[in-house]
């Protein structure tokens, strides 16, 4: 281990970082995907298994939830076990919980195994950033993270594209299936290539109190994002307990944590301001990432009547602009993060801005360089935020850091999705109403047939039509709605990004 913080923390030959900077890709494209891979695959799986949606939504939603409950268990242990022994058995698990997803006959089964998924793989994202930093010295961080940052977008957008394909043509378990060939590489790849741990470590006690509040809080939080919009938000009983459960439980973890010595999490990290300030960013960058992902599809499939190949070519080209990104921060290294984390966050919000006052007439043209916008913002950001969040945390910290990182990541994810999904349902039935009291007889426009056109209430086709006019109106305001959200949080992040110190650039003596 090297003791020079400018230095990589394991002596690696110049090809050991490199299998080891292909392991950590192999792995965290196999656990991204596969956190995604079960949405194309659900109608096949509720057909399969004979269960309702509402009982196949559960393997998406413990999915989330075992993810993120996991998630903050990294730093303890790695300090407990090691970060070599905690990846390969985290990547063993996951492997081995990924087969049984597609071996599973029965809803209960699949659930439970997608639960395992979740948990035993949540650490592997957190973890493969760790041993990257730790892998490479610090002038080499910003290639490095470009390089991961792909995997991790790569992931959720190929995992879907080709499960959804590959279920098609075999059936839904060589959905899960055709992960373990790569999962398996990056094991043999970790294995024979990845430094062993100090022998002289201390192994950690867990903090029994701070873990189950923490995670209580994390479950029930998760549990109110997920099924808030299908049950009606607070009009539901089970909505309102996740609720207290979720605030009395991260108020025990918060108490616990800021009065014991030996606590689960280190709150006292959040002194450390590029943490702190990277912490906040990474929340909007959350919420901001997948989004358009989640919301456009639907859109355009169900009311601007895209076919499916249109949509598949929107998300393409989102990719391209994410490595157009990623490739763009590798030449950017040298100018201060905070210069091109206010770039990127400017192309970000101009984009959305942009597809905020679109109309359902829009081309595809319009939405491909709108999405390819997005991406390439996705990948400048990206890169700088990881570098400048651990500049300056010290190595030991990393693993623990990394984790509350990437949780806050995928929290804000589910909130924005949570918010924006509700924004639509309410302003698409709000305005839905405000229209139809225009469609009537007593309004002159009525009588003008150059304006109403195909649009009647002589037949039942027209009148079909114009209710089907009126819901497509109605949900692009929503739409709308949700999309100035997004801007105005887009445009948040550019003042925090200021309150950022630039990393030192000077090489420290040895």
């Amino acid at each position: 281990m090297s003791q020079d913080p400018d230095r990589a923390v394991y002596d690696l030959t110049p090809t050991g970082r490199i299998i080891v900077l292909i392991g950590v890709v192999l792995a965290s494209t196999c656990y991204t995907a596969t956190i995604l891979v079960a949405t194309t695959l659900l109608p096949q799986m509720q057909g399969g298994l004979s269960a309702t949606q509402d009982e196949i939504a559960w393997v998406m939603t413990f999915n989330i939830i075992a993810t993120a409950v996991a998630t903050p268990m990294t730093g303890w242990l790695v300090e407990r076990f090691g970060r070599r022994l905690t990846m390969m058995a985290c990547l063993t698990g996951f492997t081995f919980a990924t087969f049984m997803c597609g071996a599973s006959t029965s809803l209960e089964m699949l659930v439970f195994w997608r639960v395992m998924q979740g948990g035993l793989g949540a650490p592997l994202v957190p973890l493969s950033q760790t041993l990257l930093l730790d892998s490479f010295p610090r002038r080499q961080h910003g290639f490095v993270m470009s390089l991961y940052g792909m995997s991790n977008i790569l992931g959720p957008v190929i995992g879907p594209t080709l499960g959804g394909y590959v279920g098609e043509q075999m059936g839904w378990p060589w959905g899960f299936y055709m992960v373990l060939p790569v999962s398996l590489l990056a094991y043999l790849l970790f294995k024979y290539y990845l430094p062993a741990d100090h022998a002289d470590r201390k192994p950690a006690k867990l903090d029994w109190i701070g873990f189950l509040s923490l995670s209580v809080a994390i479950a029930a939080a998760q549990l109110v994002l997920s099924r808030g919009q299908r049950l009606d938000w607070y009009d539901s009983t089970e909505i309102w307990a996740s609720t207290v459960i979720a605030v009395v439980a991260f108020y025990v973890f918060l108490s616990h944590s800021l009065t014991a010595k030996d606590t689960f999490l280190t709150l006292g990290h959040f002194r450390d301001r590029n943490y702190a300030v990277g912490c906040v960013l990474v929340t909007l960058y959350g919420m901001l990432n997948f989004a358009p992902i989640v919301l456009m599809p639907p859109l355009l499939q169900q009311h601007a009547g895209f076919p499916d190949s249109a949509i598949g070519t929107y998300v393409a080209w989102r990719g391209v602009g994410n490595g157009l990104g990623f490739f763009a921060a590798m030449l950017l290294q040298r100018v201060d993060p905070r210069v091109t984390m206010i770039m990127a966050t400017l192309v970000q919000t101009s984009s959305g801005w942009w597809i905020a006052n679109l109309s359902l007439d829009v081309s595809q043209t319009t939405l491909a360089i709108n999405s390819l916008m997005q991406g390439f913002s996705v990948g400048v950001f990206w890169v700088p935020l990881t570098v400048v969040t651990f500049s300056t945390l010290a190595p030991e910290f990393r693993a623990e850091g990394s984790s509350v990182f990437h949780l806050l990541r995928n929290l804000g994810s589910s909130l924005f999705i949570s918010v924006a999904v509700t924004e639509i349902v309410r302003t698409t039935g709000a305005n839905y109403s405000r229209m139809t009291e225009l469609a009537t007889f007593y309004n002159k426009a009525w009588q003008l047939p150059w304006v109403t056109g195909a649009w009647t209430f002589d037949t039942l086709s027209g009148f079909a039509q114009l209710s089907k006019e009126i819901t497509r109106q109605a949900t692009m305001i929503g739409f709308t709605n949700a999309f100035v959200l997004y801007t105005v949080l887009s445009a948040l992040a550019i003042p925090l990004c200021l309150l950022i110190s630039p990393p030192k650039t000077k090489p420290q003596p040895a």
